[in-house]
């Protein structure tokens, strides 16, 4: 796997905005914060602020032109046009650093958007609803769109509760049907889904989340080339068909032209599938923040973030100051290195550093590291 990470010096360490490119699958780790990483050309997966600013993660998804937040602290350095993009918001839970850029969000896109969806644990959509209720929303029912925001709540049982608020009604709530949430899935469409698992943080969940990539299909031009077929609309379809399921004897028209005229044939599902396509597993991309370390969190973190390709985990406290951070609920960049490494993740990306090691975020991001990868240097 190759990755991206772009960074650029500055006299305060490195800049989210930069121009600097490098490939480095497995040294993101010790990369600074505010790093984009691309996993492929498909998707960018970036903190939306610096180390020791409010977490979150933007996962931009270029080609469907829409995007993804992983809470929604400080949104305020975000582009408008970027804020535009977003689609779904998933909130880790509604302490202020997590959920207090909503209004901003909000701000931006009223009257030039059409809605957004939001998702959050225990009582979320009543919290949204207050936040709502702050404003005076005289004006907005003749805005020329409608928009529309669908809140989702994630149950105990496993379940989503869900209501809607329009700016056409005022932002009042509207009850919605509830909807079942399999194995933690919130949002599964054709292209990736993302699932959720509830962790303890100060007697409240703290959602943990996972973006989940589709198998891509990759067709194979040379091999085109070789059956003397063309590239065209008919590879959409065949892929379509694929990502559907359909039975291996479904015929796949392809037509085209060339200057001896228009050429046309029926070639079977299962030929196509395989000798021109490649099947290539998706990326995994996790975000955990605001949990406490205790064995139930470690050991479902384990199965959650197995074999993730880009994990950002919280990295709060020293280990020198780990009774404070069992205080306060939060994991030591050591216990954050320990988990990456039991998970066996790829890369890996410490965040949401405590202002109190300003000056110190060096001594954070190696004692991450050491506790990362100290299998590996067992191992050699």
């Amino acid at each position: 796997m190759s990755v991206r990470l772009r960074r650029a010096q500055t006299d305060s360490g490195f800049h989210p905005c930069a121009s600097w490119w490098t490939r480095l699958p497995r040294e993101l780790a010790r990369a600074p914060d505010g790093i984009l990483c691309q996993m492929r050309p498909i998707f960018d997966a970036a903190l939306v602020n610096r180390t020791f600013g409010d977490p979150g993660v933007l996962i931009d998804l270029k080609f469907e032109r829409r995007a993804i937040l992983f809470d929604i602290g400080d949104v305020s350095g975000l582009p408008t046009r970027k804020l535009l993009r977003v689609s779904d918001v998933f909130v880790s839970h509604t302490h202020m650093d997590h959920f207090a850029g909503f209004d901003h969000l909000l701000r931006v896109c009223l009257g030039r958007d059409t809605g957004v969806r939001l998702y959050g644990p225990g009582r979320f959509i009543a919290q949204l609803e207050h936040k709502l209720a702050a404003y005076t929303w005289n004006l907005v029912e003749n805005y020329e769109t409608d928009f529309v925001i669908t809140a989702h709540e994630l149950e105990a049982d496993g379940r989503t509760r869900r209501a809607q608020f329009r700016s056409r009604g005022r932002f009042e709530r509207e009850i919605l049907p509830q909807r079942e949430a399999p194995d933690g899935v919130l949002l599964d469409s054709s292209s990736f889904r993302v699932r959720t698992i509830p962790l303890e943080h100060h007697g409240i969940p703290s959602l943990a989340f996972a973006f989940e990539e589709g198998t891509h299909i990759n067709v194979w031009k040379n091999r085109l080339d070789e059956l003397g077929l063309p590239t065209g609309p008919w590879l959409t379809n065949l892929k379509e068909q694929v990502r559907a399921g359909a039975p291996d004897d479904t015929p796949i028209r392809v037509h085209w032209r060339t200057r001896n005229g228009a050429h046309d044939e029926m070639i079977a599902l299962g030929e196509l599938k395989a000798k021109v396509l490649e099947f290539v597993p998706g990326q995994k991309v996790c975000y955990v923040t605001d949990v406490a370390d205790n064995p139930r969190n470690r050991e479902a973190l384990a199965r959650f973030l197995c074999g993730a390709d880009l994990l950002f985990i919280e990295s709060v406290f020293l280990y020198e100051d780990r009774q404070h951070a069992e205080r306060k609920a939060h994991l030591t960049a050591r216990a954050a290195g320990e988990i990456a490494r039991a998970a066996a993740v790829r890369v890996a990306v410490p965040f949401h550093f405590s202002p109190r090691y300003l000056g110190r975020e060096d001594e954070l991001r190696q004692e991450f590291e050491r506790a990362w990868r100290e299998a590996e240097t067992e191992a050699g």
